[in-house]
């Protein structure tokens, strides 16, 4: 009674796209929620419980489901090899001389010998010949190894030897010798019979063409069910978010960051959907593992000789804080196989498919994470400051935006069999799907070649999954490229904060083909409201300045300037230990006692103490090109007038007076754009240098201008006097 009451069959009420999943994939579907039930006491791969259960289950009849799940478990129970009881499973073999058991198997050519050679994942027998035509109808056993039920049988040396009877004289009966065992055709162990549980082949001509019968909506729903989860509950955008979990699946060499709460799932796609992805709990690994071992001795296998990136389609690095290598070198090969999936082994060069995923935990909010780090801060050190490995990464899912796991995430309808959805998923990594967005939109030229592939392979993965039949309309091809260049897009921001000005085309977007006019600039949330410069005012004596670091990298500074009554004394911090940036402030100050009359009369310069601090708002250092931006500064907070809303200031300030000539136009602008300003201050020189300036640029920010080395109109202009 109690053991009915542990395992009792849930309730099912079929909806419309049950009904369709089960008329359109007939003996390729699977409640979930009985896998889900089954999952819970039996540590089994998802797709044996899902054969099984398809085999004894398949029906809605709730008596025979039950029936069907008890004989399940009595199979899994007797049958299934686990590895703390392969003895005991050979003992049963060698006493019964013949039994079924359920195992993954693998099998190779011996050709010395001619014949095919298994070997099993859990059973701990040495090879045994394989039936060459089991090889022929199941090829997959050649590659990867496939789970299948196998009948065993035990042959005894001692069953085939002939008993001789004594004859006429009586005598002893004579006994033959036992000849020793030289290989795997001597193994007593012979395998009889063999069913695969795993998918052997499948039509991806025949699933693809299922894909019309269902909208777009429905495919979405049916990949989530069939991955376990509900998409009733969840929105369109965290929808793809979980359809995006999939695309290392189904493109080769692809880059996946998601980093987010814990709880949500992030790990589930790798270790219970696939049997082509590995995840390396923890993270941890070493150069050996991932990219073969250097020793010739010990490359006697495909795995030894090529690693991990040669055998598998997807690894995914669990807990990215936990990624420490003892050999620093394996970032560096890391890096280089992110970029073009190759990478050398001592002498020799190799290849590989697989996609990485780098997944962590984010222990705070993002908006607090933004304010003083980014994004990719869980890495651990030997990643945090290495821009390149970030820019290899094609794109970063926001896992804070993913629910934690609840059982009402979990569907209790009909899905593909896990195995299905491997193999498609399996299958779909053969096509490319890149250039189809050219048959709609055209990238912006914000993007650099890393940022087109990145995008270019989000959105190829993201079509193979939700529209692997081609057919796809204008709006889901923009649906899927405002997802893909977002995530890419999400990887650029935090590189523009880590390196700068190298960083710092982060407007992605891109045009109509029929209407190139109509530009589209795709941003990220969790930054859409914190441009560096906002549209509102600014209180009084507050700038914002442009310039070259002491570092030579351009960076936008705030200048946060405030007058209090005293005796014309100037104090300043966050300058730092830069002597040109501490002599640019001087200079701004001196210039400010002598000529802050001609800006505006009245302002009693010489009864307030000035306080100044300068906020690095980028950490790239200060800078000593700040000194026009200070100066108007100072003359803002003296008259107690704001400068004009969403203005930056560039220009140097001598101590004389005299104002450099200002250079670097065009990565000022860039800077100025992305940090979200509206309007830049520019000496009426310029004008002849914008005609080289990209259209997207002028068309951002706005140039007001004052004359030549005029430090005090260029004040009077900024304050709207």
């Amino acid at each position: 009674m109690e053991e009915s009451k542990e395992f009792e069959t849930p309730t099912f009420e079929p909806d419309n796209l049950d009904r369709k999943v089960q008329e359109g994939f007939a003996g390729m579907a699977v409640r979930k929620d009985l896998t889900a039930m089954m999952k819970r006491g039996a540590n089994v791969p998802t797709f044996v419980l899902e054969y099984l259960l398809g085999m004894y289950c398949a029906t809605d009849d709730a008596e025979a489901i039950e029936r069907g799940l008890d004989r399940i478990r009595r199979i899994l129970s007797q049958n299934y090899v686990r590895p703390d009881e392969s003895e005991a499973i050979k003992a049963r073999i060698h006493d019964l001389h013949k039994y079924t058991i359920i195992d993954k198997v693998s099998a190779k050519l011996d050709e010395y010998r001619n014949i095919y050679v298994a070997s099993f994942a859990n059973l701990s027998i040495d090879p045994v010949v394989m039936p060459n035509a089991y090889v022929r109808d199941y090829p997959k056993m050649l590659t990867s190894g496939m789970w299948c039920i196998l009948q065993m049988e035990f042959w005894s040396f001692d069953d085939e030897l002939e008993d001789e009877l004594a004859d006429i004289f009586d005598e002893p009966r004579k006994q033959r010798p036992v000849i020793k065992p030289k290989g795997p055709e001597d193994n007593p162990f012979k395998i009889s019979d063999l069913t695969p549980i795993q998918m052997p082949n499948i039509d991806m001509d025949a699933i693809i063409a299922k894909r019309a019968g269902f909208t777009t909506d429905e495919w979405i729903d049916l990949l989530l069910r069939s991955a376990g989860y509900e998409p009733d509950v969840l929105d369109k955008r965290t929808k793809l978010h979980f359809i995006e979990r999939m695309v290392p699946l189904v493109e080769r060499n692809y880059n996946l960051c998601e980093l987010g709460p814990r709880g949500t799932g992030k790990s589930h796609i790798y270790s219970e959907v696939s049997p082509y992805a590995i995840l390396l709990s923890g993270g941890q690994t070493t150069t050996a593992n991932l990219f073969g071992r250097l020793n010739a001795k010990a490359r006697a296998t495909s795995l030894d000789r090529t690693g991990l990136v040669g055998n598998w389609d997807v690894i995914a690095f669990d807990e990215v804080a936990g990624m420490h290598f003892k050999d620093m070198n394996a970032i560096q090969i890391l890096k280089g196989y992110m970029a073009s999936g190759t990478y050398a082994r001592g002498r020799e060069s190799f290849q590989g498919d697989a996609s990485m995923v780098f997944e962590g935990n984010i222990n705070d909010s993002v908006q607090n994470i933004l304010k003083t780090t980014h994004l990719f801060d869980p890495f651990p050190p030997e990643f945090n400051n290495d821009s390149a490995f970030f820019d290899r990464i094609h794109c970063y899912l926001p896992g804070w935006e993913v629910p934690k796991m609840r059982s009402d995430l979990l569907t209790g309808h009909y899905g593909l069999i896990t195995d299905c959805l491997s193999e498609f998923c399996k299958g779909m990594r053969k096509l490319d799907f890149t250039h189809h967005i050219d048959r709609y939109f055209r990238l912006n030229s914000d993007f650099n070649t890393r940022d087109e592939i990145g995008v270019r392979k989000t959105f190829s993965g993201l079509m193979k999954l939700l529209f692997p039949d081609e057919q796809m309309a204008r709006e889901d091809a923009q649906m899927i490229l405002d997802y893909a260049i977002e995530g890419r897009r999400r990887v650029k921001e935090q590189l523009k904060i880590m390196a700068g000005v190298e960083f710092m085309d982060v407007a992605l977007g891109y045009v109509d083909a029929e209407n190139p006019s109509v530009v589209n600039v795709v941003g990220v949330p969790e930054q859409s409201a914190g441009a560096l410069v906002p549209e509102a005012p600014l209180q009084p004596g507050h700038v914002f300045a442009v310039g070259r670091s002491v570092d030579d990298e351009y960076a936008v500074y705030k200048l946060e300037n405030k007058a209090v009554a005293g005796s014309c004394k100037f104090q300043h911090e966050g300058v730092g230990g830069s002597r040109a940036a501490r002599e640019s402030i001087d200079a701004a100050w001196h210039f400010f006692t002598g000529n802050a009359q001609r800006v505006a009369a009245g302002m009693h310069v010489d009864q307030k103490d000035y306080l100044l601090f300068f906020n690095d708002l980028q950490a790239k250092g200060p800078s000593d090109e700040a000194s026009l931006a200070e100066f108007i500064g100072l003359c803002s907070a003296a008259c107690n007038r704001p400068v004009e809303a969403s203005l930056v200031i560039p220009g140097v300030l001598r101590l004389s007076g005299s104002m450099d000539e200002l250079k670097g136009l065009e990565d000022i602008l860039r800077v100025a754009k992305n940090a979200g300003a509206k309007k830049v201050l520019l000496p009426l020189g310029c004008i002849k240098d914008l005609q080289s300036v990209p259209p997207e640029l002028l068309g951002s920010v706005s140039p007001d201008f004052y004359p030549d080395g005029d430090a005090v109109a260029a004040a009077r202009k900024a304050l709207g006097i």
